[in-house]
């Protein structure tokens, strides 16, 4: 499964292949053929090669036995980054590398799923990179990515009926909704106690969002 559909380094999103749950090979295919640039964490190289995806870095910690040798033979030319910081996790690891090397923007794949401790971390650490890279971490459930607050808004069309999640991380202040079924006026969200989780677009149609401070998710999901 070839990662070079048409080749326009930097300018599409760069794919990052973690290391939980995999999702189906027609959704890493279709990113495949968007993503010219392949990052795979740590020990998913073996379950990635064995999909046959070209991998361009390997980046980890490599806490675990595993042959580089045959890695580098295997998927020459790949560059492997040994980041041995034990106070970032690998992902974070990839989008400081991603940020260094000029990226705009990741798509993320394998992030969830499997152990509910890297899910989560790994869904709540992409607001800290809000500002400097354009993250969406996709599975075959979610689609997820950070807003960011005034003076943006973010504006999408959306088909009546599509599930729209407004997570907030930590405390979210003055949140405005345009054409959701459960519109917030100006209105708080906090972690724990309130969460927009499950509403809906009203219509078919642009759905607005904007809030004041604060790190917001936005969750499009599906059954």
């Amino acid at each position: 499964m070839s990662s070079h559909h048409i080749v326009r380094e930097k300018q599409e999103p760069a794919l990052v292949i973690a290391n939980g749950e995999s999702c189906s090979s027609e959704l890493i295919g279709q990113l495949l053929e968007w993503s010219p640039f392949v990052v795979v964490l740590d020990n998913a190289i073996h379950r990635v090669m064995s999909l046959g995806i070209k991998v361009d870095v390997l980046l980890g910690d490599f806490d675990r036995e595993i042959d580089l040798d045959e890695i580098e033979q295997s998927q020459y030319p790949i560059e492997i980054i040994h980041t041995p910081d034990q106070d970032k996790t690998d992902l974070e690891k990839a989008f400081d590398f991603l940020i260094k090397r000029g990226f705009p923007a990741a798509n993320v794949v394998w992030a969830t799923g499997r152990r509910a401790d890297h899910s989560i971390t790994n869904m709540t650490n992409i607001i800290r990179y809000k500002n400097k890279l354009s993250i969406v971490m996709i599975d075959d459930y979610s689609v997820i990515y950070p807003l960011l607050p005034l003076p943006a808004t973010f504006e999408k069309w959306y088909v009546k009926g599509s599930q729209i999640s407004l997570i907030p991380i930590g405390e979210v202040t003055n949140i405005r909704t345009g054409n959701l079924l459960y519109e917030l006026n100006n209105e708080k969200l906090t972690l724990g106690y309130r969460s927009g989780n499950s509403n809906e677009a009203a219509e078919d149609g642009i759905v607005s969002i904007s809030y004041q401070f604060g790190d917001l998710l936005l969750m499009e999901c599906h059954d």
